[in-house]
């Protein structure tokens, strides 16, 4: 990454005044977050990139827009996908979001012994659960970490595989249930090692700043959907 490029130059990040725009009007007033590290935020700094993780930027940006917002993190690191499920799901329906964010498995994958199928139960049931309880739920498919850097040469192809794999799986789920996914496995720059954090595990500063980017402009095609396509009247 060239050492002038910043938040407010990078091509991949939001433009000055475009987080307003994309999300006008928008309906949502109680946010929650479930899920792992990635929920928590333990992204890397990067000169000339804000220090605020991803679902913090974006609880920000909605409260731009309306004040009221009140924003719920349950994220905590190491989680896999059944430790978020039995530990954040109630807590999470006991809020009462009417937007909210799942991210995990990334736990799951970084395990040889990764059960796709088993991960792919556990997200169902959180997304079913909160959409039952009135809330659009996003997912996301992450950046494919196994480009980091810092990840050994001997398990690279193994762990991308199962990122893809992940990915792939959390995109089928998303469809079929309705869920507004943001899809960054395939970004351009998901083999870029600025966005990856030094532990080989996590994303940078930029990362977040991307995945922000990417997931309003989900939230603002989902608003300015026709009823017909999914978006509630």
């Amino acid at each position: 990454m060239p050492s002038t490029l910043t938040e407010s130059t990078d091509p991949y990040c939001l433009r000055d005044g475009e987080s307003v725009t994309l999300l006008a009007g928008h309906p949502w007033r109680r946010f929650a977050v479930l899920g792992d590290s990635v929920a928590e935020g333990l992204c890397e700094p990067v000169d000339g990139y804000s220090t605020r993780q991803w679902a913090d930027r974006i609880a920000a940006e909605l409260r731009a827009v309306r004040p009221e917002l009140v924003y719920l993190n349950l994220g905590r690191r190491g989680l896999r996908a059944h430790e978020v499920r039995a530990e954040q799901l109630r807590p999470a329906l006991d809020f009462g979001p009417d937007l909210a964010l799942v991210v995990c498995g990334g736990n799951d994958a970084f395990r040889p012994a990764y059960d796709a199928e088993a991960v792919d139960a556990e997200l169902d049931t959180m997304v079913t659960a909160l959409q039952r309880a009135g809330a659009d739920v996003i997912t996301v498919g992450m950046f494919d970490v196994s480009h980091s850097p810092a990840v050994p040469d001997k398990v690279r192809a193994g762990l991308g595989e199962r990122m893809r794999r992940l990915s792939a799986h959390t995109a089928r789920l998303a469809d079929r249930l309705g869920a507004l996914h943001v899809a960054l496995t395939d970004h351009p720059l998901t083999a870029d090692p600025s966005i990856y954090s030094s532990d080989g595990r996590h994303g940078s500063a930029r990362s977040d700043a991307i995945a922000t980017a990417e997931t309003l402009r989900r939230l603002a095609a989902y608003l300015n959907a026709p009823a017909s396509d999914g978006r509630t009247a």
